[in-house]
């Protein structure tokens, strides 16, 4: 059986690593999972699922084991996410004589340059780009890439082995929680400008979960607002989504949103900007809610509309939610399609 090799820039547990293992646990009867990325939570989280996996913390180590995994393989499947790691790969397939069927996965990031433009750099090499939402392909092909070597295939939502207890929607909006990196292009901004223009979310509690670098800056912002908390990354977030009414997301360059599912999938209405990768993911007032984006003053009024609701409206758009994921946001559907995109790139 081949080895699948997928490689992170990152050792954390956000969206991206957390739909790397999940797509490796999906190829098993394909191939032999292998992980490489720096040391973290996703190792652990690797072993529980049965994936072996290796720390890789440089350049130098990355190469090193790369190397040791082609050495001796006619055949291998690659993932990577990182532009250097898909030259270091290209590399050492090279060396040791290994047919690689690699695949970039671009899951787009905080900052424009790396996370779209440096692709470019990978046109010249035997390597397919996938975009993890048309969102992300949009903005590839805005910096030149070449149409013909980007396919799209969404995340997917993967269920947790217990299942979502039954909620019931509460008839005011009192518990919105905020689940996102706490950095400049995630907006967080927003929600505590719009709190301080409406008194009248005074009285709800916004729990925000996730690090970044405006968090002391915001956190400290936010101190006259007592009903704003910030968390710290908490690594059972997807557990704690029933318990609130609500889930807001700010990002309007956001290239996907998983958390957006999970949300979803614990029957918890979402509210998104009208725009980007996590815009796509939801039809206002159908599966979720819209409100403009980067406009405090837009997010203010549609919470205050949103607290006004009917409770039976939240809940039947939240029911329509978790309905798509048995569809478009479906885990087989996904795997599926890695599947076979690796055997017709391998052929």
């Amino acid at each position: 059986m081949p080895p699948l090799i997928y490689t992170l820039h990152s050792g954390q547990l956000y969206g991206t690593e957390r739909m790397a293992l999940a797509t490796l646990a999906g190829l098993h009867r394909q191939y032999r999972p292998v992980l490489l990325a720096p040391g973290g939570p996703v190792h652990e989280a690797a072993a529980r699922l049965g994936i072996a996996s290796h720390p890789t913390d440089n350049a130098t180590q990355l190469a090193r084991r790369l190397f040791i995994l082609l050495r001796g393989c006619r055949q291998a499947a690659l993932m990577t996410t990182g532009v250097s790691h898909s030259l270091i790969a290209t590399a050492a397939a090279r060396l040791t004589g290994c047919r690689l069927a690699h695949i970039h996965v671009v899951h787009g990031g905080t900052e424009e340059r790396l996370s779209y433009g440096r692709k470019r750099l990978l046109e010249r090499l035997p390597v397919t780009l996938v975009a993890v939402s048309a969102f992300v392909r949009d903005r590839l092909l805005a910096h030149g890439c070449n149409p013909a070597r980007i396919e799209v295939i969404e995340n997917f939502h993967t269920p947790a082995a217990d299942p979502v207890p039954d909620r019931c929607t509460a008839g005011t909006l009192s518990r919105v929680a905020v689940v996102s990196r706490i950095d400049p292009i995630k907006r967080i901004d927003l929600l505590l400008a719009a709190v301080a223009r409406a008194p009248d979310l005074q009285s709800v509690t916004f729990d925000l979960f996730g690090r970044g670098s405006d968090f002391d800056a915001l956190r400290e912002a936010a101190r006259p607002m007592s009903n704003i908390r910030f968390h710290g990354f908490v690594p059972d977030v997807a557990q704690r989504l029933p318990g609130y009414d609500l889930l807001l997301h700010t990002c309007a360059e956001e290239p996907f949103g998983l958390a957006i599912l999970e949300a979803m999938s614990a029957r918890v209405p979402v509210l998104v900007p009208n725009a980007g990768g996590a815009g796509s993911l939801v039809e206002d007032g159908i599966t979720g809610f819209c409100f403009p984006a980067n406009c405090a003053g837009g997010l203010a009024r549609r919470l205050t509309e949103l607290g006004g609701l009917s409770p039976d409206i939240r809940a039947r758009v939240a029911a329509a939610a978790e309905r798509g994921l048995h569809t478009r946001f479906a885990a087989p559907r996904g795997i599926t399609r890695y599947a076979d995109l690796l055997e017709r790139v391998a052929a």
